[in-house]
């Protein structure tokens, strides 16, 4: 059997990332054209329909095969939960989070789901040089954990910050996030786990346009009842998961700050100018590691030459 070398590998390795860095970067910038899909399919969350009682999260657990959670899912107390200042958050054993928000134009709690948003345009995917990412035709963001090299560059340029990485498995450490239920039920037609089990329907399914649709007739016909906004359709491009709120979206924990416009559009007239800067990741990452075990390397050749020469 033909042996071959730690310092000849990453040596193939940094060969093959020049390559990739000579080669033409067209490619790479693709992800930036994006415009979402007029078919695409999307999920509209009537807040003042929800009651905190997590039907959610238990739905998405069991559909996506997740740990058990430390509290049970009819056990409230997490309401409670703060670390750091933030209230939960989406995470590798959680998907989707409820939370509860008081609000001074509310005499009542307020909850929101949160999960993977499902942008139109995602920052997620263009920030991924390896392709692991992908924005599917039915709306959802999926993403392939075999091309995922873990620099979590994704988690950094998502502006919700939803991506969670894991680090339990030491082994095979990757992102974790909602992907819509693409797999078992979105692309065969089926709404998502969580819209399905919701009790009071605050969650609904269907074409993003037509939620859309729905959504603004649910303002225009009660006026009063809801923030003249819908979130999510046209913050940071539009994003496949839609909010309408009877409180300011501030109060319940929303970013009312972000662009209109994709977050690509910050760095795409940048990356026209110089394309070469996607493709070269690839050379550089290896090339520092290269550099980092160079000396490792070649105490293990030298060790192999001496066990050649005994033998």
């Amino acid at each position: 059997m033909c042996k071959v070398s730690r310092r000849r590998f990453l040596a193939g390795g940094l060969a093959g990332g020049a390559a990739v860095m000579l080669a033409p970067a067209k490619k790479a910038l693709a992800a930036g054209n994006l415009t979402g899909f007029p078919d695409g399919m999307g999920a509209l969350v009537d807040l003042t329909r929800c009651v905190g009682c997590r039907s959610c999260e238990a739905a998405c657990n069991r559909e996506q095969n997740l740990p058990a959670p430390d509290q049970s899912f009819d056990d409230y107390s997490v309401f409670d939960q703060v670390k750091h200042g933030q209230k939960r958050r989406p995470s590798e054993n959680a998907y989707t989070v409820v939370n509860r928000y008081e609000s001074q134009s509310s005499d009542k709690p307020v909850y929101r789901k949160m999960q993977c948003n499902h942008c139109n345009e995602p920052a997620c995917l263009t920030s991924c040089f390896v392709g692991a990412y992908t924005k599917t035709a039915e709306g959802a963001v999926t993403y392939n954990d075999k091309v995922c090299v873990g620099c979590r560059n994704c988690m950094v340029a998502c502006p919700f910050n939803v991506p969670a990485y894991s680090y339990s498995d030491p082994i095979n450490p990757m992102i974790k996030k909602c992907i819509f239920c693409y797999d078992s039920r979105v692309k065969h037609g089926m709404p998502p786990a969580c819209v399905e089990t919701c009790p009071t329907q605050a969650l609904m399914f269907g074409k993003r346009d037509d939620l859309l649709k729905i959504a603004r007739a649910r303002i225009d016909r009660e006026p009063g009842k809801y923030v003249d906004h819908i979130y999510g359709e046209t913050e940071v491009g539009g994003t496949s998961w839609l909010y309408l709120s009877g409180v300011p979206f501030e109060d319940a924990g929303f970013d009312t700050s972000l662009q209109k416009e994709p977050i690509i559009n910050n760095v795409k007239d940048f990356l026209g100018t110089v394309p070469m800067v996607l493709a070269i990741w690839p050379a550089l990452f290896t090339g520092f590691h290269l550099l980092a075990t160079k000396g490792k390397d070649h105490h293990e050749d030298s060790h192999a030459d001496e066990e050649g020469e005994e033998s």
